[in-house]
């Protein structure tokens, strides 16, 4: 039986979107908002990917709400556990747990032009109706699998790396991995020291940089959680260091010279056979695709155990792989480690907007938002992690409570006016977006000479911000009335 639930506020994903736009709303004093998640627990990305090895990149003083800090992080760049219970924190502490709804796959998201509401639907068949949605969702929750013939006809387990099994045993067992980006990188060291043999096919080799990740002793937690500042101030050094070393991604694609001669010289060190070398040298310009950090990958990858393949997959066989020479690579079980649907991910929610319109028919020339927050179009519907606003250089985290802070300026802007509906007007949204484009075409993403996922189909790059972090948050700290459409 259909059930119909009426809230204020739909939030759409329990990661560190859903939960921090759920922690504004509580700190704001509104409590009238549910979260709907489509699995059993929250957590999202550091639910979801639970491969060994699993970690963050950006140093972990920076990577947390900047109104909670954890001083209590074991290592420099935490693991997925910790992130993942550092995430439950905080939806205990501030109460939104007890508005989370799991098991809630949402199937459509409309707006009702006469009653002026949106109507979220269910999978499991429940309609929740409300005055303003949040996408949370993400964008690295849609597992992206390679065309490759014959991949249902392999006989053993095969599985994506954020959908592993953990049932599967490794040991002494013919391990495949396809992909060589920032989940293969962490989890082939670890499956490498299990595995009878390890074959790990690379199509395209990703720029490494050292990864220098520390234990924080005990003390050190302690004098972070007890001294007055130390914490705000070493995440304050955190974040500078990395805007800093960014200006080759924001400014110039020239000035990446120092990050390459660092990856030039991580690879020559840990990597002294000169053959192996030149298949593990890029080609394009670093930074190009995601720069990966590992101390311990290029080591795994000349074990004993572990081959590198960089022919071209022609199949899948129900015994193993076979690449374009013909030769086929046996295994017993199959990894993909090929990333995320990414900038496809928000188009997945079936959101159709005012006069009936999808939104991926507004979509239909490119992907684009309002600040990559609002759409024209979609009235009181905002985007977490929406188009552009993705990073290469620092914390996600920053972006996201950026837009949130946006995202409360808008309904702050309701609020005053007495208003129902607010979204971003046609010609704000244009201009935008064409300086956004005119600045990513002189970037390194679009000029390094590769394709990424950054990309889409016309090559155009619809994931990234061109700037600096905290060029992104003045932008964004407060709506502007006259950019956005505003109706009583």
């Amino acid at each position: 039986m259909t059930v119909t639930r009426e809230h204020k506020i739909v939030i759409i994903g329990s990661g560190f979107g859903g939960l921090g736009m759920g922690i504004a709303l509580r700190r704001a004093g509104f409590g009238d908002f549910v979260i709907l998640e489509k699995a059993a627990d929250l957590g999202g990305t550091w639910r979801d990917n639970r491969y060994p090895g699993c970690a963050c990149d950006v140093p972990s003083p920076l990577y947390s709400f900047s109104y909670e800090l954890n001083p209590s992080w074991t290592r420099l760049f935490a693991a997925q556990q910790e992130i993942w219970e550092y995430l439950r924190g905080c939806a205990a502490k501030y109460g939104v747990d007890e508005h989370v709804r799991y098991g809630c796959r949402v199937e459509s998201v409309e707006w009702d032009d006469a009653a002026r509401l949106w109507t979220v639907r269910t999978a499991g068949g429940d309609r929740y109706r409300a005055h303003a949605v949040v996408s949370g969702a993400g964008a690295l929750h849609l597992p992206s699998y390679p065309d490759i013939p014959g991949m249902d006809a392999f006989a053993g387990a095969a599985f994506h790396s954020s959908q592993w099994d953990e049932s599967a045993e490794f040991a002494g067992k013919r391990v495949a991995v396809i992909g060589t980006g920032a989940s293969a990188v962490q989890l082939v060291p670890a499956v490498a020291r299990t595995a009878g043999r390890l074959t790990v096919f690379q199509r395209t080799p990703p720029w490494i940089t050292p990864r220098a990740d520390v234990a924080i002793p005990p003390g050190m937690r302690g004098a972070l959680g007890a001294v007055p500042g130390a914490a705000r101030g070493l995440r304050y050094a955190v974040y500078w260091m990395l805007e800093l070393q960014s200006v080759g991604f924001t400014v110039d694609p020239r000035l990446m010279g120092a990050s390459a001669a660092l990856a030039r010289r991580h690879l020559e060190r840990q990597v002294p056979d000169p053959e192996l070398r030149a298949r593990l040298t890029p080609d394009y310009t670093i930074g190009c695709k995601r720069i990966l950090l590992s101390s311990d990958y290029y080591p795994a990858l000349q074990r004993p155990n572990v081959d590198l393949v960089t022919d071209p997959i022609a199949s899948i066989a129900p015994s193993g792989v076979v690449t374009s020479d013909g030769s086929l690579h046996e295994a017993d079980a199959l990894v993909y480690a090929t990333g995320f649907r990414v900038i496809d991910s928000a188009g997945e929610l079936n959101v159709t907007g005012r006069g009936g319109r999808k939104l991926t028919e507004a979509w239909a020339t490119g992907v684009e938002a309002y600040r990559g927050i609002t759409v024209p179009g979609f009235p009181n519907f905002f985007l977490l992690l929406g188009p552009n606003t993705g990073l290469g250089h620092t914390s996600v985290v920053f972006m996201i409570e950026s837009q949130i802070q946006h995202i409360l300026s808008c309904l702050k802007i309701l609020s005053r006016e007495k208003a129902s509906t607010i979204e971003a007007k046609a010609a704000p949204t244009r201009a935008y977006n064409d300086a956004l484009q005119r600045r990513l075409r002189r970037a390194v993403w679009t000029a390094g000479g590769c394709r990424s996922w950054y990309l889409d189909e016309e090559g155009v790059n619809r994931a990234i911000w061109p700037g600096f972090s905290f060029e992104y948050w003045a932008r964004t700290r407060r709506a502007r009335g006259a950019d956005y459409e505003v109706n009583a």
